[in-house]
């Protein structure tokens, strides 16, 4: 009978529900904890394979819960689909439950195949189901495979040595949930008692739901706690980094330097800085983040260490190279360095696998290379020094590798070529202002989507002292 039977009385129905009441509940409540966590599954930083089938095994059992009520059967007209549904959530139910197991570690380091191999018959259940309807035999069979294996399961998860609390406490729930299942599955069977295994559930799911709050509060604290330390590293290295180049007669430099993440593998310093001398160094250590940002570090020390070579751009990479050989853990760092001398109107260069130096110079942009192999990579490495004239008004560029890679959304590098065509338009800005120009030019191209830490140095030189920005 269901509720369009005219013979249903209202007081049956509702002694109905009142009797599935707490079942009732608890099913959507399964269901409701299920959406939720395959939510997070998959919105999280990373996919949950575990949470994911937690989700599934909660949301399937809900289901099967509701659909194996007596009030849901009093909604629903009699019918094979009915039934076979029913049937099918039942054989469903464990197959997530076996991936979940497996993801947790409860099967051993097979727990993948294991689950396969468990799962595979649930599945020719359903098939049989799907074509032959329900049957008694099915049912038996599904019996007795959930009965073995929760047998299996519970002594494999008491024979294991553990100290990790967590795992203790989910071995409780799963113990008590694996004693009423297998209550279900026997002794209820055989006398056709109630079932009571969703109570089991709803405590192993009470197990998880501590575990995993648990965990998502470490995590968040570990999070915190790495985000103060990032920010003090950012700090940090901000600190290596020289303050704005004093004011000059002959140089005008400005400098940029945007880390992709907290911290960065992109390092400049003016080595000399006076009236009539400018010593300028950019560097970049391959990778990001943290390991790159200590290296710098550590290019810091080494150009330090070589100041009294600052006027030989070559004997000064000789001398970086020979102090980062074999304290780097296999990480090398491209370099340039350029030595400006008003006295002489001179500038020597010299570079270590890095970009090339732009000279922007009445209205024309030269590349200027003077390249030898990667800092820290190999200790017979060595590095020549080119020699220019400067003329009054000439414009340098020093960048690293960044700028060039900076790619738009359809996947495009901005270039040589376009920095060239870039750097000519700002014949007619100040330092400062041409620096600022790069930049926001690059950052408009790349819609704000940064792939790499980006550092420039842009250097006017003025043979006389000239104190106002170009008109």
């Amino acid at each position: 009978m269901y509720v369009g039977d005219p013979q249903l009385t209202a007081s049956q129905v509702l002694r109905t529900f009142r009797h599935d009441e707490l079942y009732l509940f608890l099913g959507a409540a399964f269901t409701s904890v299920g959406i939720v966590s395959i939510a997070f599954a998959f919105l999280g930083r990373k996919f949950d394979a575990m949470l994911f089938w937690l989700a599934l095994f909660a949301i399937f059992y809900g289901q099967r819960l509701w659909l194996n009520q007596g009030f849901i059967q009093l909604m629903i007209p009699p019918s094979n689909f009915f039934y076979s549904l029913r049937a099918v959530l039942t054989y469903l139910v464990p197959v997530p439950a076996f991936f979940y197991f497996a993801e947790a570690g409860f099967l051993g380091r097979s727990g993948r195949r294991i689950a396969i191999a468990l799962a595979v018959p649930f599945l020719c259940l359903i098939a049989g189901t799907a074509l032959f309807g329900p049957r008694s035999v099915f049912f038996f069979i599904n019996n007795l495979i959930v009965v073995g294996s929760l047998i299996a399961l519970a002594v494999t998860s008491l024979q294991r040595k553990s100290v990790d609390k967590d795992f203790i406490i989910v071995r409780c729930g799963i113990v008590v949930f694996i004693a009423f299942a297998l209550f279900d599955n026997i002794i209820g069977t055989l006398r056709r008692l109630p079932p009571k295994e969703a109570i089991g559930f709803t405590f192993f799911l009470a197990t998880l739901g501590y575990v995993a709050a648990k965990r998502s509060i470490h995590r968040d604290q570990q999070f915190n706690d790495l985000q103060k330390e990032l920010d003090i590293a950012r700090k940090i290295q901000t600190s290596i980094l020289p303050t704005a180049y004093p004011q000059s007669a002959h140089f005008h430099i400005a400098a940029r330097y945007v880390p992709m993440t907290a911290v960065a593998g992109d390092f400049y310093d003016f080595l000399i800085a006076d009236q009539t001398q400018a010593g300028l160094l950019i560097a970049d250590v391959s990778g990001h983040g943290i390991p790159a940002a200590l290296i710098a570090s550590m290019v810091k020390l080494a150009a330090t260490s070589q100041r009294a070579n600052a006027a030989d751009p070559a004997l000064l990479l000789s001398g970086m190279n020979s102090v980062l050989c074999g304290n780097t853990q296999e990480q090398f760092v491209t370099a340039a360095y350029v030595y400006l001398d008003a006295a002489s109107s001179t500038l020597r260069y010299s570079a270590a696998a890095h970009p090339p130096m732009l000279l922007l110079r009445a209205g024309n942009v030269i590349e200027l290379t003077e390249n030898g192999l990667m800092l820290a990579a190999f200790p017979f490495a060595t590095y020549t020094t080119a020699e220019y004239p400067l003329q009054s008004s000439d414009r340098l560029l020093l960048y690293t590798d960044g700028i060039l890679e900076a790619t738009n959304p359809q996947g495009e590098e901005f270039g040589s070529s376009r920095l060239h065509t870039l750097l000519k338009e700002t014949t007619n800005l100040h330092a400062e202002e041409a620096a600022a120009n790069i930049l926001s030019t690059l950052e408009h191209w790349s819609s704000k989507s940064q792939n790499d830490d980006l550092t420039l140095l842009v250097c006017d030189y003025f043979s006389e002292n000239i104190s106002k920005p170009r008109l």
